[in-house]
């Protein structure tokens, strides 16, 4: 799936069941995530049902379920119920709840118990420490960091994510996520910085096979394209009178 060299393990994000059986044919695909908009947007109405499915599907990669409460003691109760659905499973908790509340706390205890956390929607170094401030060693984590919102804002998000692999080093088992990526190039400048998993979307999994195409031949296809679909649209341009 990916050229020879890059070392970045691909995670597909999305919650269609058949997308999701699709995706774990490819063994390129390392793992998989989810979250309740994509859930939303593909018609998931039972999250557990949901859940189970996948998890009967993929059963030898990590699979990420994100908890919904907006209290932190409900947050842990959910963390601790999703935890016993699978070996494979990572527990999503987003950096703070709605009320900006820091859920660090929550996920050191989590953490320290052996439960595998992905933490999600951070997008500042102050937020990363405070993670790896309290993170179990011994534990795997992920920290899923949105760097391609971070870029919708107008940052290169680059910078921050070195920095955050660097916050990381006393973490072994904490792995960096680049979030929320807008294109193939994306995965080339996340590789390239030493990123750990990049999470992408079926779209841009397809795209893939794109990587390190000649770019003379590129050019060359956009221009056969632009011409059959005028052919086929039967364009003309009549002289003017």
């Amino acid at each position: 799936m990916l050229p020879e060299g890059f070392k970045i393990k691909v995670f597909a994000d999305g919650a269609d069941l058949d997308v999701i059986r699709e995706m774990s044919q490819k063994p390129g695909i390392k793992g998989f995530t989810t979250n309740p908009t994509l859930m939303r947007g593909a018609g998931v109405d039972d999250y557990s049902s949901f859940a189970r499915d996948v998890l009967t599907i993929v059963k030898d990669r990590p699979v990420s379920f994100e908890v919904f409460a907006d209290d932190l003691p409900t947050m842990e109760s959910q963390a601790r119920e999703i935890a016993t659905w699978g070996s494979n499973v990572n527990i999503k908790i987003p950096i703070t709840n709605t009320k900006g509340q820091s859920t660090a706390d929550l996920i050191g205890r989590l953490s320290h118990d052996g439960v595998a956390i992905n933490i999600t929607a951070m997008f500042t170094l102050p937020q990363v420490k405070a993670i790896v401030d309290v993170i179990d060693p011994s534990t795997p984590a992920i920290l899923s960091v949105f760097a391609g919102r971070i870029a919708d804002a107008g940052r290169d998000p680059i910078p921050l994510m070195q920095e955050a692999l660097k916050m990381m080093e006393s973490r072994p088992k904490a792995e960096l996520l680049w979030a929320s990526p807008r294109e193939v190039l994306n995965v080339v400048q996340a590789n390239d910085i030493g990123c750990h998993i990049i999470t992408i979307t079926d779209g841009i999994i397809n795209k893939l096979t794109g990587l390190g195409k000649d770019l003379d031949q590129f050019s060359l296809e956009t221009v056969e394209m632009f011409y059959n679909d005028a052919q086929k649209a039967g364009y003309q341009i009549s002289p003017s009178a």
